[in-house]
């Protein structure tokens, strides 16, 4: 997750899904299909999404048991999928590598004692987003007709880039880093049960008195995605460090901290790299019959675990329809 530290100091709260109907949500593809990816596999026996040629496909139980949230509540997604891992990341990914290979060798360790409980809380700590998945997430989105955008790197960079230009109302993720993009509001909590929280940048900078900036220079020395933060400093003292000291370099200089890479990380996340080359069509019409021969019957999903999801996005469909017409 990106820099969970910035809850302490986010404005945040819940809303009512009415508050955010009729509304655009640029969605991190990457972050909410881990989420049910992992949920899949945890609670579902992988019969289910196993292939006869032995390939695991749960993000498309993953997608139907998800997508039905939003048409529910009259709120369009628009899904946005990572482009290139930025090098900053680099450490990142490998630390979270080497979770994954420790949960591997513990879950052989778990199935080789028949302990099934702790087999399948390890399984999901060992998903990880291949090829297939997201190949296959692509295509059953298509015929769902859930826009899709590519970005060139993160795609909460991109989400929060096509919510400060105003071509979607919200960007969607768990990752507080959508904070630092600049993205003005974020929905979390889309893969929760319940209401959605809000996260809203304005009010967290007017809280504290800082600059989108400052809140920047706050998140880098506490630690981001892209760079470890001074050992020690959370985000209360690093708060007060910028008020006191105006910016990162002051701060570092009359602290005596160091932190790499703050120069990179602090243009990455001032000027990230996004693109404007995309088109919405948010007047979405999904072909439910198409999608479901496609997971049942091309990828032998088992009919039942993604009947009830398939069921209530037709349903949704038909009063969206009703409603207009009201």
């Amino acid at each position: 997750m990106g820099n969970a530290d910035l809850r302490q100091l986010a404005a945040l709260s819940d809303v009512a899904w009415d508050e955010v109907a009729d509304s655009v949500v640029a969605v991190d593809a990457h972050n909410w299909l881990y989420r049910y990816l992992t949920t899949t596999v945890k609670w579902t026996n992988d019969e289910v999404y196993t292939t006869a040629a032995g390939e695991e496909v749960a993000n498309l139980v993953g997608v139907v048991q998800g997508l039905p949230k939003f048409f529910e509540h009259d709120l369009t997604p628009v899904f946005v999928f990572d482009g290139g891992v930025t090098e900053l990341k680099d450490g990142e990914v490998a630390e979270r590598r080497e979770q994954r290979e420790r949960a591997e060798e513990r879950l052989a360790a778990a199935e080789e004692r028949g302990d099934a409980v702790e087999a399948s809380r390890l399984e999901a700590r060992t998903q990880r987003l291949t090829d297939v998945i997201l190949q296959t997430t692509r295509e059953l989105l298509a015929l769902l007709d859930v826009p899709v955008v590519d970005a060139p790197a993160e795609g909460e960079a991109q989400a929060a880039h096509m919510a400060r230009r105003g071509d979607v109302d919200y960007a969607g993720s768990e990752d507080y880093d959508t904070l630092l993009f600049g993205a003005p509001l974020t929905l979390r909590q889309l893969t929760s049960k319940g209401t959605p929280e809000l996260m809203d940048l304005d009010a967290t900078l007017d809280r504290h008195g800082i600059s989108w900036e400052q809140l920047i220079d706050v998140a880098i020395l506490c630690g981001t995605d892209f760079n470890p933060g001074v050992d020690g400093v959370g985000p209360k003292t690093a708060l007060a460090a910028i008020t006191e000291h105006g910016d990162l370099w002051s701060a570092l200089e009359a602290e005596g901290w160091q932190v790499a890479n703050a120069d990179r990380v602090r243009a990455l996340f001032r000027d990230p790299p996004v693109t404007d080359e995309y088109e919405l069509d948010t007047d979405i019409d999904p072909d439910v019959d198409a999608a479901r021969e496609y997971v049942v019957g091309e990828w032998g999903i088992d009919a039942d675990e993604v009947a009830r999801g398939f069921e209530r996005i037709e349903d949704a469909q038909v009063q969206t329809g009703l409603d207009r017409w009201t």
